[in-house]
């Protein structure tokens, strides 16, 4: 008797290259988080249901099981809150294509569709005062060549506040090192933006450029100490390594976590001190809502209001010693209210 179940594992090689690859060309950070949430739900489903996932069946993966492995992810794996809503994504947009594959499967994906994404505090955000910047900028030993690479990096990120992907992405190409020097950066939806960059930003990359011989345009601009084009990873803990050195001559930073995301906040709070409007610091950091960016506003009203508490005028400070309002000092005044 032929079964009516339907093979999962079909389904999963289907949505990864043919949805997310093939039709939607994803970015390959979105194809690599889609491809590890789907390896982690068959690894929990061997390991708690001891089911070998080459026969794991789509039936099999009810609601029930999809909450088991958001609980376990939290649970077991540290993740965050915000993680778990990212991989509850993952698995929506995968039963999403079963269902269009399999329209009979429909009520069955109903029911993981039903599962809401878990509300998340906004965090709080961190960013860098002017004196730890310039802590950390004066870390890279630039007499070695990894010192120049490091320290054209971190420059590159405070200036252009991109993404750690985005600043590994970066080509020769990408580059336009003339009079007004700028960068071209390919952001999250592959959207590009050109961002300008200081007069001594272009110097220094043009320096670290020049260090290589025969660079091809299509070559990465930062490398790793084997010469192979940097991973955000790469920048993940070169930023960790340089604030871990930093820190010992800046106190501060002991008392931050730090992240190239980190940087990209401290460049958004930095222009807005510096008066830039947020409409370009939006179009600056390549921002997909008006809500991310206005996040930097509410930060710098909140220090304009302790700044102006800072310099309010106290009762103590003036010799105003009745403060009745005058129109309640006018006989007239008070007695035409009386009378309405």
């Amino acid at each position: 008797m032929k079964s009516n179940l339907h093979p999962f594992g079909t389904f999963v090689r289907r949505f990864l290259l043919e949805e997310v690859v093939a039709d939607r060309n994803l970015s390959l950070n979105t194809q690599h988080s889609y491809r590890d949430t789907i390896r982690l739900l068959f690894e929990f489903i061997a390991e708690h249901h001891a089911i070998d996932p080459a026969k794991v069946m789509t039936e099999q993966v009810t609601a029930a099981l999809v909450r088991d492995f958001l609980v376990y992810l939290e649970n077991k794996r540290g993740n965050s809150g915000a993680t778990r809503n990212q991989r509850l994504a993952a698995i929506h947009s995968l039963f999403r294509f079963i269902s269009c594959q399999a329209p009979e499967l429909v009520d069955h994906v109903s029911s993981i569709h039903a599962i809401p994404p878990r509300r998340t505090g906004i965090p709080t955000m961190s960013y860098l005062d002017k004196l730890e910047i310039d802590a950390l900028l004066s870390v890279p030993d630039c007499g070695r060549p990894q010192g120049r690479r490091d320290y054209a990096l971190l420059l590159f990120l405070y200036n252009t506040g991109a993404r750690a992907s985005e600043a590994a992405g970066v080509k020769v190409s990408d580059l336009a090192l003339g009079i007004s020097p700028s960068v071209r950066l390919l952001g999250k939806g592959r959207k590009t933006r050109i961002c300008p960059l200081w007069l001594h930003t272009a110097d220094v990359l043009r320096e670290l450029i020049a260090t290589h011989i025969e660079r091809p345009k299509d070559a990465p601009v930062f490398l790793n100490v084997r010469g192979q084009p940097i991973t955000r990873y790469g920048i993940h803990t070169l930023v960790a390594r340089t604030v871990k050195k930093a820190a010992a001559k800046t106190p501060s930073l002991q008392n931050k976590r730090v992240s190239p995301h980190t940087l990209r906040h401290t460049t958004a709070v930095h222009l807005l001190h510096a008066g830039v409007d947020i409409n370009t610091i939006r179009a600056w950091l390549g921002h997909v809502t008006f809500e991310t960016t206005n996040r930097y506003a509410e930060v710098d009203l909140e220090m304009k209001a302790s700044a102006l508490e800072a310099c309010a005028v106290r009762d103590s400070e003036t010799c105003l010693e009745d403060r009745t309002p005058i129109w309640r000092k006018d006989s007239k005044i008070m007695e035409f209210l009386m009378r309405l």
